[in-house]
């Protein structure tokens, strides 16, 4: 996000009369970052049966890390899955299968399993996203080391970040956008020096990372960097003239490296088995409201559960909630440094995306106004129609921490006659950024109990009663969006067994490629479900037992399981009714119908 007029990196090696060498010093800002990403994510830590708050996220997660590692030593198709929604498979392609977190973290999985692998990508995600902007604002952005970690510790741990990491693994993991923005816009002396063939190159290396990592944020980013490049263009012509050849051609020679090893997984993505068209879920629905930006987040020191829940769709969107300092802060700097070029594509891009997030209809305090939004006007367009509004806020992320690097460093680096005499300049600036930054302090990401694996599962004691191409039907069958006990079994053990149902999205029907979340409810499914839900067991019929026959044929089960459920009786004596007793087992409860089903 630079060009030539940007300021240059005076700083040396090692300052004269500073005790530690810069590397020393480099090591201290990426260890501080390590450290708060660590602190986040201790509630889980040495917790096996913790989960954070948006617990069937996690599941999802974990159980798509385990399925890279497994892929990875097996040698398996790593874009489709028939572990999960038996007889039919997933398409993980078409979900968020994190490829590009689940390989590199192989051997964490496979030593440490699934919650260790998926707490480290946590942490490699928030840190690892401040060091890589820490970075790009040193050697592009700033002079001062101080600033560009002020910098950093604001893109890694902004709260929408801390929400989002909580959950959305995908949406986290930000760390390649520095690096694809520091490709993407290289200043002119770099062009002259490398020419367009070797930044292409590596731009379209990381392009194909990112999107085995997440290809919404690649979305985000490719629309931010165009409202920023038009900005930028508007602002300074001259220097847009002049590195737009170059930028372009670095983009040619990404996009033809990307299409080579990207083509067959986006074709199995939108034309592979178990594809999908649209969304599971309706995207429009999930907006902000105006008085978030002002508001703490609940993820934060000064945070609460009740004024968070009314401004934001759930608590994984709480993607703006930067308080009234950091806004204000925001708006000083940008009137003070309004004749930068950079400073003003910076404003507009975080304006553009601050207004997109609050969706269809305007909102203020939780109450709607009836003022259409700007959305509107860009909702029903292609991949647009397709995105959460509340994520564009994220964008504003990185513009406010750089914005804030910069100020830092042009204070720290004030001299000469414009800087009144005795006047503590840089003493008060400093109190203001942490008057603006402390609030935002974020806490500790909450977690909730989950049901432990049963015993018998993760024993391997379904092992000789499965034979090959049978299924383990866990109590009640996930066909919708929720836990998926059996995904956690799956993620936990390894998935060395399949199983019908499951939280993913895929097509609605054989023969209706409309999105949906699960697979297609079946009777008995529904049936177990609600009794799980209510604990009220229903009075059942000889119908309801031949249909419970007849879904387990089609999930082809040969066995099923009933793990701790907080009404478990209640639908351990609904299973009995449907097929007869069962018996127990270690942690749970067990239902031999390899006879029954045939």
């Amino acid at each position: 996000m630079t060009t030539g007029t940007t300021s240059p990196n005076t700083s040396s090696p090692a300052t004269v009369g500073t005790s530690r060498p810069a590397w020393l010093r480099d090591a201290l800002v990426v260890a501080g970052y390590l450290g708060l990403a660590v602190m986040v994510t201790s509630g889980q830590w040495g917790r096996p049966w913790r989960l954070f708050h948006q617990a069937g996220d996690q599941i999802l997660f974990e159980w798509m890390l385990t399925h890279a590692a497994h892929a990875v030593v097996e040698g398996e198709n790593p874009l489709f899955s028939s572990a999960l929604n038996a007889p039919h498979g997933v398409n993980l392609m078409a979900n968020t299968s994190v490829l590009g977190l689940g390989v590199p973290l192989t051997p964490v999985t496979l030593l440490f399993g699934s919650q260790v692998a998926f707490c480290v990508a946590v942490v490699c995600c928030l840190a690892g996203t401040a060091v890589a902007w820490y970075v790009l604002l040193r050697r592009r952005l700033v002079g001062t080391r101080a600033a560009a970690a002020v910098g950093g510790l604001v893109c890694g741990f902004a709260p929408g970040m801390i929400a989002q990491a909580g959950a959305h693994l995908h949406v986290a993991a930000q760390f390649l956008v520095p690096a694809i923005l520091a490709l993407v816009f290289r200043p002119a002396s770099d062009t002259t020096r490398h020419g367009v063939w070797r930044p292409g190159v590596g731009l379209g290396l990381l392009l194909v990372w990112q999107v085995f990592i997440g290809e919404e944020v690649l979305v985000f980013l490719a629309l931010a960097a165009g409202v920023f490049a038009l900005g930028y263009a508007l602002a300074d012509r001259a220097a847009a003239r002049r590195l737009a050849p170059a930028l372009f051609g670095r983009l040619a020679v990404a996009a033809g490296v990307a299409a080579v090893p990207l083509a067959y997984p986006l074709w199995f993505q939108f034309q592979g088995p178990q594809h999908y068209s649209g969304m599971a879920f309706a995207t429009q629905g999930f907006q902000l409201d105006v008085a978030s930006f002002t508001a703490s987040a609940r993820q934060t020191v000064l945070g609460d559960d009740w004024l968070p829940g009314l401004l934001s769709p759930n608590p994984t969107e709480e993607n703006s909630f930067f308080g009234p300092g950091l806004l204000v802060l925001a708006v000083v700097i940008v009137i003070w440094q309004w004749r930068r070029p950079l400073v003003r594509a910076l404003a507009a891009c975080g304006v553009v995306f601050a207004v997109l997030s609050l969706g269809d209809e305007l909102r203020v305090d939780g109450e709607a106004t009836g003022v259409p939004g700007p959305y509107r006007l860009v909702g029903g367009l292609p991949l647009l129609d397709l995105a959460v509004p509340a994520r564009f806020a994220l964008v504003c992320v990185p513009v406010l921490g750089v914005l804030v690097a910069l100020s830092v460093d042009r204070v720290r680096a004030a001299r000469g006659p414009n800087v009144a005499p005795g006047l503590p300049v840089r003493l008060l600036w400093a109190g203001a950024v942490a008057a603006a930054l402390l609030p935002l302090t974020p806490t500790p990401i909450r977690v909730v109990p989950v049901a432990p694996v049963p015993a018998f599962v993760a024993a391997g004691g379904w092992r000789p009663l499965v034979p090959p191409g049978r299924t383990v039907v866990a109590v009640p069958p996930v066909t919708g969006a929720g836990r998926s006990p059996v995904m956690l079994w799956s993620a936990r053990t390894g998935p060395g067994f399949s199983a019908p149902g499951g939280y993913f999205i895929g097509p609605s029907g054989p023969d209706d490629p409309a999105a949906r979340w699960g697979a297609p409810d079946r009777p008995t499914s529904v049936l177990l479900r609600q009794v799980a839900d209510t604990g009220a067991v229903p009075v059942l019929t000889d119908t309801d037992r031949r249909q419970a026959v007849e879904d387990l044929r089609h999930w082809r089960a040969a066995v099923v399981v009933l793990g701790q459920l907080e009404h478990g009786d209640p639908v351990r004596r609904t299973v009995d009714d449907l097929l007869g007793p069962g018996r127990s087992v270690d942690g749970g409860w067990l239902w031999d119908v390899r006879d029954r089903v045939g």
